[in-house]
């Protein structure tokens, strides 16, 4: 996203002010979506400092392409998208969404990349697939989405080796997920994330068109015999699998399938719910575009909602993400949005210093 893009999104949002914790006043956006967070894993690190500041009424965020510093109100915040390796921590918050009326889903990343070591930060894999479950068991079904993200190719992973590590999951998760969300590891496209892998002696390998065609092919064959039955969907990929679709990570039509209870937010997205009028003559017919509620109720959306400042590929709806780069201690040796562990640890170590300041560093 380029800084023109950035600065663009941050204006289409309501502006009001705040009051900072050293009692001044600030201008402040009041986004309705936000996202927490593409950019660090906060559930896992900072759910705390999160929560802390939902209660306070807002959070600093510092724009990652100038450096500057602004703020983000929660005043009309009605729709949280969390994103996680090890979302655990969320279980002992979840009542204070409720309490604020505030709905919530759940992008959890569960990969199995332990025997290779990519993921030295995250729990084990068992506790992390019990921690999906007790997820859903809270939330409910469809509010947790699996993300295998992202499928990486090295001298020690092969096709075959990622096929087998969805496999084992996918069985554990049968019944408590309804979709799976993938992507191709595009090292060549992050110049850091290739510095790092190749000072950390990973081999990796880039995806060949065809063999990316293979793996859904495989993939869609996968889920048919074992019975999963699962949604497949590519996050960010340009290439139009068979049996697999485009994903929208921050989806409005979840939003409106968990919250259309919620006018604030229904106006937001521009959608309508109509109430299905029964006749001597039967049901009236419901429009194509429809998005079925449940037997007496049907969406109409009337805007479009989609992001027009991210990738091209990219579905997801418009929301503020207010996480920060260099932030995350999982230290995963792909990660995209650490500049260098060192960094990243540097930087949540000051976190610890202050940990409910106004942004996740504690500056």
């Amino acid at each position: 996203m380029t800084n023109n893009e950035t600065e663009r999104l941050m204006s289409q949002w309501q502006k009001t002010h705040i009051q900072r914790d050293n009692g001044e006043m600030a201008e402040a956006q009041a986004p309705v979506i936000v996202s927490a967070s593409r950019s660090t894993d906060i559930p896992a690190f900072y759910a705390d400092w999160f929560f802390h500041r939902l209660k306070v009424g807002y959070s600093a965020w510092t724009n990652p392409f100038n450096g500057v510093k602004s703020f983000v109100s929660y005043d009309k915040c009605r729709f949280i998208v969390f994103w996680s390796k090890n979302p655990k921590p969320l279980l002992g918050h979840l009542d204070e969404l409720k309490e604020r009326n505030i709905g919530c889903y759940i992008q959890y990343t569960l990969n199995d990349y332990e025997i290779e070591g990519l993921e030295k930060g995250v729990p084990p894999l068992q506790e992390r697939i019990d921690t999906f479950k007790a997820l859903v068991e809270r939330l409910g079904q469809g509010r947790v989405v699996w993300r295998f993200d992202p499928l990486i190719l090295t001298d020690r992973i092969s096709m075959d080796d990622l096929l087998r590590k969805v496999d084992n999951i996918g069985d554990q998760l049968q019944g408590y997920t309804e979709k799976l969300v993938f992507s191709y590891a595009d090292i060549a496209l992050y110049k850091k994330v290739k510095a790092n892998l190749e000072k950390n002696r990973i081999n990796y390998l880039e995806w060949l068109p065809e063999q990316m065609v293979e793996f859904a092919k495989r993939l869609v064959e996968l889920n048919k015999t074992r019975g999963w039955n699962y949604a497949l969907a590519t996050c960010g990929e340009a290439a139009s699998l068979d049996g697999v679709e485009h994903n929208r990570c921050v989806d409005d039509d979840l939003m409106i399938r968990f919250a259309h209870h919620d006018k604030a937010l229904m106006d937001f997205l521009g959608v309508e719910i109509k109430t299905i009028e029964n006749s001597l003559f039967g049901a009236e017919p419901i429009p194509a575009t429809a998005f079925l509620l449940n037997a007496n109720q049907y969406a109409i959306k009337k805007k479009d909602n989609r992001d027009k400042g991210q990738r091209h590929f990219c579905g997801c709806m418009v929301s503020k993400d207010i996480g920060e780069y260099n932030t995350c201690p999982h230290l995963c040796e792909y990660c995209y949005a650490n500049a260098s562990k060192e960094k990243a640890q540097e930087n949540y170590n000051k976190h610890e210093m202050n940990p409910l300041g106004e942004t996740i560093t504690g500056k």
